[in-house]
Formats: C-alpha cells, sequence, structure tokens
C-alpha cells in the first residue's frame, strides 16, 4: 500500500484577460504557482521545490508559458491602431505646416477613419507636443501585431495624408519613412510605397 508519494500543487497568485492561443480569442486567466509536495495517503503535507508559474485558461482549462502574456489581446490590438495613426500623422504633420488648418483637418479625418471618433483638434494639438520617441514607440507596438500587407496600407494612410497639399517635401520624405522603419518596414519597402502614391498623384 502506498503511504507516501509526490503531488503538484497550484495556486492562484493573479488573474486577467489575456488571449488564448488554444480558444483563439480573448480569455479569462489565472496565474498559477505550482509547487511540490511530499503527500501522506495522497495529502499534500511537505512543501518542496517550486515549479514556476503558468498561465490557465479559464475557458479551456490549457496551461502556458507566462510568455503568452505578452500576446496582445483584441481589445489591446483595437486600441494599437488608432493611437498609432495618431502619433503617425503628428510625425508628419510636423515636418510639413502644423500650422496648416486644412492638414490639421485630414489629420484628424485619418484617426476618425481608425475607429477614434471623439479625436478632434484638441486631441491633434496635444500629440503634435508629444516627443517623437513616444510617437514612434506607438507606431511599432501596433507594427509587431502587423501583416506585411496592414502595414503597406497603414504606409500609405500617412503617405496620402502628406501628398494632400502636394509634392512631398524632404522633411515629409524623411518622417514618412520614420514612420516605415517603426512599422518594421525596410527602407526599401518604404520606398516603394511612397513612391506609388507619388506616381498615382502626379
Amino acid at each position: 500500500m502506498l503511504i507516501f508519494g509526490l503531488s503538484v500543487v497550484f495556486r492562484t497568485v493573479g488573474e486577467g484577460v489575456f488571449h488564448c492561443p488554444s480558444c483563439g480569442g480573448d480569455r479569462r486567466f489565472r496565474r498559477r504557482l505550482g509547487r511540490r509536495f511530499l503527500s501522506f495517503f495522497f495529502v499534500p503535507v511537505v512543501p518542496l521545490g517550486k515549479l514556476g508559474e503558468v498561465v490557465e485558461c479559464r475557458s479551456c482549462r490549457k496551461r502556458f508559458a507566462t510568455s503568452v502574456l505578452r500576446q496582445p489581446t483584441a481589445a489591446e490590438m483595437e486600441a494599437r491602431l488608432p493611437a498609432a495613426m495618431r502619433a503617425a500623422v503628428s510625425l508628419v504633420l510636423r515636418a510639413g505646416d502644423p500650422a496648416d488648418t486644412s492638414a490639421r483637418v485630414r489629420a484628424v479625418d485619418a484617426v476618425r477613419r481608425q475607429g477614434e471618433e471623439a479625436y478632434g483638434p484638441d486631441e491633434l494639438a496635444g500629440d503634435l507636443d508629444m516627443r517623437p520617441s513616444y510617437l514612434l514607440e506607438e507606431i511599432a507596438k501596433a507594427g509587431s501585431q502587423l501583416a506585411v500587407e496592414a502595414k503597406e496600407w497603414f504606409l500609405s494612410e500617412v503617405v496620402l495624408l502628406a501628398l494632400a497639399d502636394g509634392r512631398l517635401s524632404d522633411p515629409e520624405r524623411g518622417e514618412i519613412q520614420r514612420v516605415a522603419r517603426a512599422l518594421g518596414m525596410t527602407y526599401a519597402h518604404g520606398i516603394g510605397v511612397i513612391a506609388m502614391h507619388e506616381g498615382a498623384n502626379r
């Protein structure tokens, strides 16, 4: 008859929402810490070594490494795209004429088309005062989750905004390339998107 043995006991150390790789959507999770115990008649009595943390989906009950929490949820990703567009139009607008009223209207419209309907001139004015490094970080967050075609579409929106008042200036061209790099695009890729729209605009 087995009297002593080893068992693993998990306790919850945190909760939240994550993107479950198994369910394929946003789900509630428990962050659980595992510990090995010496058991007596199947009852854990003597704690031994810790086994580390896992993330357990409350829906499918599957467990994953804590690195799964680095994947943004659908809600986070939905918020990243408008934030990235806000950052991109601010960078390009500053490279052109930030006081141009028509350019500001186009910039606001570009952000609203991404779903941020409450965005307006006051929010744009605040974005124009942001540090470029912060704005580029916002673009990079979205770029890390976008497919190649989506990156091209995003950059196209920025190029069309800059072209609305005529030919691209060198500062505008430079900022568009910075946006492309933040998205994770190569220099040649960015040049290609710019050239495509410049050719269509002539």
